[in-house]
């Protein structure tokens, strides 16, 4: 008999790397072993643990999902126990629903921002702006306006990687390889201001500035043809980017002008990852549509959601009319049933009340790396910030080689080698991301700034 001499991790990455098609990977550069693949095995806290045993801070929650961290599995699958025991599966479909999806839909309103009563349940983020873009074609043709056919989204912004949720995305890398793009979109200024003239430090100018921008493409295609606009009260793709002040109440009176519907992507932003329940109660948002996912379920299952507003449902609800849209496992009992364990336990253990005692802690800790010489900007709010790198080239950019030994190489490579995992982006413009679990104390954010100060110290030595 032939045994193997590999780890358990290098027989798990082996066989990944023969079946396994990672998302957003380059899988033929694995390797035949899998090499350099990360094999999560279990969880505890704010820590995973690979299958060779090490341990590491999960300092992005998973992909911004694990809320909770990974200890309250055995609270969670007692809800999924008993929901399963009495129901297993029903859709929510021609008129049928199931008593654990109506009472998620009930508890969201209550939690939702100001005039959202309804929900239509998903299976994910990208599912939720598709809907979010289908509800608004459809209420606008029950208005008598068929002819808004397009979109508004922001330069720079991931909206998912579904062919109509691409179309939102503004990623050349991500969109041209699939062709023309599904929904006509149109691509504003987001709200960063690294790099931008000095009047812009100024909330009032920078929103003024922006809004201006916005209206005038509005205008220019013709409001009559704009059908919504689509963004994130923190921008996650460009590096944790806030909004200035007064830039979503300037949202609000520009669709009322003109008509056309505003969508919060909350995928990553909802559920406490800012301190709120929802990212844009922290801005003053007023949206007629908010989609979620992500942190709905801490991780603990799949789900995503459109949340509607009144003022929308009473169109598309009108006598009659049908939303001609639905996903087989929408609302599955399942996720619905850990959806609400969650919302529960984030109440008693007051999740919310741990991300507003320590942001500005945390902020004060990040907002130090402008100290290094490679770190440009840092951005973010409640356990959300990026870094963005600055390189050896006049003007802030990398060389080739130094972004081959630095972004592609040497950070990622310390990060995990100190124990943490986060995001380092090799793009145009690097960033370095964290967003631990909101379950993160004290010692652990501190923890997460010193590994990530550490790194970058000893690339910026390298420039």
């Amino acid at each position: 008999m032939i045994t193997s001499s590999r780890s358990p991790a290098g027989e798990l990455s082996a066989s990944a790397a023969r079946h396994l098609l990672l998302h957003m990977t380059p899988n033929g550069s694995l390797g035949p072993e899998g090499e350099d693949l990360v094999v999560v095995q279990r969880g505890e806290g704010p820590y995973v643990h690979d299958a060779d045993g090490r341990r590491y801070i999960d300092g992005l929650s998973g992909l911004y999902c694990c809320q909770l961290g990974y200890s309250y599995g055995p609270e969670f699958a007692e809800a999924a126990d008993r929901q399963l025991r009495e129901l297993c599966y029903s859709p929510l479909w021609t008129g049928s629903a199931h008593p654990t999806a109506i009472e998620l839909a009930e508890r969201l309103s209550r939690i939702a921002p100001v005039d959202i009563e309804h929900t239509f349940f998903c299976g994910g983020g990208a599912e939720a702006v598709e809907t979010a873009w289908k509800i608004a074609r459809r209420y606008h043709a029950l208005n008598g306006q068929p002819g808004r056919t397009k979109a508004i989204a922001r330069r720079g912004a991931y909206h998912g990687l579904t062919i109509g949720a691409l179309s939102l995305t503004d990623d050349p890398g991500l969109t041209d390889p699939y062709g023309p793009p599904a929904i006509d979109t149109r691509f504003v200024s987001n709200t960063s201001r690294f790099g931008l003239a000095p009047q812009f430090a100024d909330d009032t100018a920078f929103t003024a500035h922006l809004l201006a921008e916005l209206e005038a493409e509005i205008l220019a295609e013709g409001p009559e043809t704009i059908a919504m606009l689509i963004a994130e009260p923190v921008q996650n793709r460009g590096g944790c980017i806030t909004p200035p002040q007064g830039y979503w109440q300037g949202l609000r009176a520009l669709a009322d002008r003109y008509g056309f519907l505003l969508v919060a992507d909350e995928v990553i932003t909802a559920f406490g990852r800012v301190g709120e329940w929802f990212g844009g109660d922290r801005y003053g948002a007023r949206p007629d549509m908010v989609t979620v996912a992500k942190g709905i379920t801490a991780g603990y299952a799949p789900m995503g959601a459109t949340l509607v507003s009144t003022k929308v449902a009473e169109v598309i609800n009108r006598p009659g009319a049908v939303l001609n849209h639905g996903y087989t496992f929408a609302g599955h009992p399942l996720s619905a049933a850990i959806a609400l364990r969650n919302l529960k336990i984030m109440e008693r253990d007051r999740i919310l009340d741990n991300v507003r005692g320590l942001q500005d802690d945390l902020a004060n800790r990040m907002a130090a790396l402008t100290d290094l010489r490679i770190v440009g900007d840092v951005r973010g709010a409640g356990f959300f910030h990026s870094c963005e790198l600055v390189g050896d080239l006049e003007g802030g950019g990398f060389s080739d080689r130094a972004r081959a030994d630095l972004i592609v190489d040497l950070i990622p490579r310390r990060l995990r080698e100190a124990g943490l995992l986060a995001r380092v982006y090799n793009r145009s413009a690097p960033l370095v991301q964290i967003a631990p679990p909101l379950i993160s104390d004290r010692a652990l954010l501190d923890g997460i700034a010193a590994i990530v100060a550490g790194t970058l110290a000893e690339a910026s030595a390298r420039l």
